[in-house]
Parts: structure tokens; C-alpha cells; sequence
């Protein structure tokens, strides 16, 4: 079976959602899966291009009355067949994660300890308001008719962001440390 790159995966997900339209797949993408997977604006008309060209999905263009005409994309039993195949198929590396604080405290001894405390404490900041955020999402994901065997799978993912910010919250505040003495 032919791969694709993530994207055209997460596209193929996102459609199994109800999200139909470019724009509807955008605001999913923007209110859940930005969180862990980045997908550009830019990078989602190209996928649903492709995923057509490869019959993976078919599109139907709906006209309403005095509304621009807008396509609708619709998975076929093909897109189906290899969005399963790619759920069922091994994570082929952990994920690396890009981050600034690591990469400015590894060379931290070139800078202040002031200023690698003020650092710190910034990133404490906004991991503390992404914590919440995260809250915020889970109190509208449980209070908001969904689908519910797809809740319990946003609530995991859910879970892992708020335990990984936790984390991180945490790690900040025993780094601190060395810096405060």
C-alpha cells in the first residue's frame, strides 16, 4: 500500500470527524490538533487535491442561493482501507520535540543566570496557560454532544497534553531552584 506523509493521514482523520470542508478543517485543526500536530492553512487545499487525485476521497460541490459554492469532501472505501492501515501500522520513531528553553539552556552558561532565571519563568507562564487551556477544552469537549467513542480518544489525547504540560511545570520549578540558591 502506497504511503502518504502525516498530513495527508490527519486530512483522512479530520474527515472521518464530519468536517467536510476546507474551512470546517481548519477550525478542527485549530481547536484540537494544533496542540500536538501543526498543520498549515497552506498545506490543507494541497492534501484534499491530492487525496481526490489518488480517490482516497471524492468532492462534491454544493450551491446554496446567494453563497459562494463550497466543496465538500467525502472519504471513499480506498481512504478508508488506508487511513486504517495507517492507524494499524507501528509508530516508526518517538517523536522529537523542538524546544526553545532546552536549546537556550543548554548554552545558558553564555547568558546571566538572571536572565536564564527570567526564562524560565516565562515558560512556567505560558505552560501554566496552556494548562488551562487544556481545562478549558475538556470541560467543552465533556459538556458538548459528541460522538462519544471519538470523546473517549480526544480525552486521551487530552490527557497526555495536560500531563506533559504538568510535567513540564514541575521541571520548571526544580530548574528554578538551582538558579534561586
Amino acid at each position: 500500500m502506497k504511503k502518504y506523509n502525516h498530513t495527508t493521514y490527519a486530512i483522512l482523520g479530520i474527515l472521518t470527524t464530519g468536517c467536510r470542508t476546507g474551512y470546517a478543517i481548519k477550525q478542527l485543526i485549530d481547536q484540537s490538533l494544533n496542540h500536538f500536530w501543526k498543520i498549515s492553512y497552506g498545506q490543507i487545499y494541497p492534501t484534499l487535491k491530492l487525496i481526490v487525485e489518488e480517490e482516497l476521497s471524492i468532492v462534491q460541490t454544493l450551491s446554496e442561493r446567494g453563497k459562494p459554492e463550497r466543496n465538500e469532501y467525502f472519504l471513499t472505501d480506498k481512504g478508508k482501507a488506508v487511513f486504517k492501515n495507517w492507524l494499524e501500522t507501528p509508530i516508526e520513531q518517538i517523536p522529537v520535540e523542538r524546544n526553545e528553553v532546552l536549546l537556550k539552556l543548554f548554552f545558558g552558561r553564555h547568558q546571566s543566570k538572571e536572565n536564564t532565571l527570567l526564562q524560565l519563568e516565562d515558560y512556567q507562564q505560558k505552560l501554566v496557560e496552556r494548562y488551562q487551556l487544556y481545562q478549558n477544552i475538556e470541560k467543552m469537549i465533556t459538556s458538548t454532544p459528541h460522538n462519544t467513542e471519538d470523546v473517549t480518544y480526544w480525552l486521551f489525547t487530552l490527557d497526555y497534553g495536560k500531563r506533559v504540560t504538568n510535567a513540564a511545570i514541575e521541571w520548571c520549578d526544580a530548574t528554578k531552584e538551582h538558579f534561586i540558591k
